[in-house]
């Protein structure tokens, strides 16, 4: 029988619509200011000594501050209780935070500091963008567990566990011989459920948000849908007009390649000239206790949101392992999607911990069980997780998801069981 697998493809190509908007940042440190010290790491034996890890963000970057926040955020928290509940084994865990600036260099810098200079056992919740230190987090043998896979690292190296899995070779190069592969399920959930058959693409004239619209544009063309595609000027958009044509041509859905801002600017202008969609889907980033202030002004726009993911709706506290995540975060002034992945993230590192500690909290015995993961879930917050390598790229893969629509007064709604809502989908090729 075949298992659920992860839908890593949605938050990889939302990640992409992120990046889309953003300049490059920064070089890259020579590989050779980190040559001098290659050795495995020095870790807490003695008994009650802290178990250090390290937590790098790209708290303040080119994209915005907060951004990037969410998955520290609820690392954090897990943490926090986690000690004041006696740890693990009867030793806390000493969180080293490291803001790395959004670039390359000040990634890498993190990366050197935390691993070389105070020798954490493992980094959680990694949320980078640009993960240049990538390669030497690797060579150091040093696990990364449940970082959000931003960029292409994840599926490129070994020893980096992404949160949401990966079935890559991860030797070096990135997916399978340079190329990843997506899958068409969230389209072919609303087509399925919803009857969608018209589906608009919006896009900015910059190159990267063009491409990525591209590739949302194959998916949907995969899945039999008639697409019409938008582009605005990145530096005077005029989402009323692309409003207007998207009213005249009957768009089911709205796909975008556009940032945040742009997105409720679009969202007004459609609520302006009566543009009304089955479904206007964002992306995972947006997954936020804030659309109400976000989307001030588009209140029917507001209301067609859809989101898919990877992980269970944290509004669903219906269920022990979000309750417990929602309680340990009320006193934060907004809940998130990532604040959530980095509370799981935050969890399989201490899983992976408690199984060590007999033998030794160490980096290597941490690796080894992270990548023995099979089908994790963190609790029943992730769809099954696992790191199983395929040597060929898969030409099809049964994806599961997790839907939620937004509804004013109720928030996020979740949409039937992410462990139900699967489909057997082609696999699209596409380059980092």
């Amino acid at each position: 029988m075949n298992r659920p697998r992860t839908s890593r493809a949605a938050e990889a190509l939302a990640a992409a619509a992120l990046l889309a908007l953003t300049a490059a940042c920064g070089s890259r440190l020579p590989e050779s200011d980190f040559e001098h010290d290659d050795r495995p790491s020095a870790t807490a034996r003695d008994a009650g000594e802290p178990i250090r890890v390290g937590i790098v963000t790209s708290a303040t970057s080119p994209v915005g501050g907060g951004a990037f926040t969410g998955p520290r955020d609820g690392a954090t928290a897990w943490f926090d209780r986690l000690n004041a509940r006696g740890g693990i084994d009867g030793r806390r865990v000493e969180v080293r935070p490291c803001d790395d600036g959004g670039s390359g260099v000040g990634n890498n810098e993190c990366v050197h500091r935390l691993i070389d200079e105070e020798k954490v056992v493992a980094l959680v919740a990694t949320t980078a963008l640009d993960y240049a230190g990538a390669p030497r987090v690797s060579r150091a043998g040093v696990p990364d567990i449940g970082g959000q896979p931003i960029g292409a690292a994840y599926d490129t190296y070994p020893h980096l566990y992404g949160v949401h899995g990966s079935e890559a070779p991860r030797n070096g190069t990135p997916g399978w011989d340079g190329k990843l592969y997506g899958g068409t399920e969230v389209y072919r959930y609303f087509k399925r459920e919803h009857g969608a058959r018209t589906a608009a693409v919006v896009s900015y004239n910059q190159s990267a948000s063009a491409a990525y619209a591209r590739l949302v544009e194959r998916g949907l063309k995969a899945e039999g849908y008639e697409v019409v595609t938008e582009q605005v000027d990145f530096a005077l958009p005029n989402f009323r007009a692309v409003a207007a044509d998207l009213k005249q041509q009957g768009a089911d859905l709205v796909f975008d390649a556009i940032d945040g801002h742009g997105n409720a600017r679009l969202c007004q202008a459609m609520d302006d000239v009566g543009a009304r969609v089955t479904a206007k889907v964002t992306n995972v980033q947006n997954w936020t206790s804030t659309v109400a202030e976000d989307y001030k002004d588009a209140p029917h726009c507001r209301n067609a949101l859809w989101v898919t993911g990877s992980s269970r709706n944290f509004e669903d506290t219906g269920h022990p392992a979000v309750r417990a995540f929602r309680d340990a975060t009320e006193g934060l002034r907004t809940h998130s999607q990532w604040q959530l992945e980095g509370w799981a993230a935050a969890r399989w590192f201490t899983d992976a911990a408690r199984s060590c500690a007999r033998t030794g909290i160490t980096r290597a015995c941490l690796d080894a069980h992270v990548d023995r993961a099979r089908d994790y879930t963190a609790g029943g917050l992730l769809l099954p997780v696992s790191f199983e390598r395929s040597p060929e790229p898969p030409a099809t893969s049964r994806t599961c998801l997790s839907v939620a629509r937004w509804r004013d007064g109720e928030g996020w709604v979740s949409q039937g069981d992410m462990n139900r809502t699967c489909f057997e989908v082609p696999q699209l090729a596409y380059e980092p």
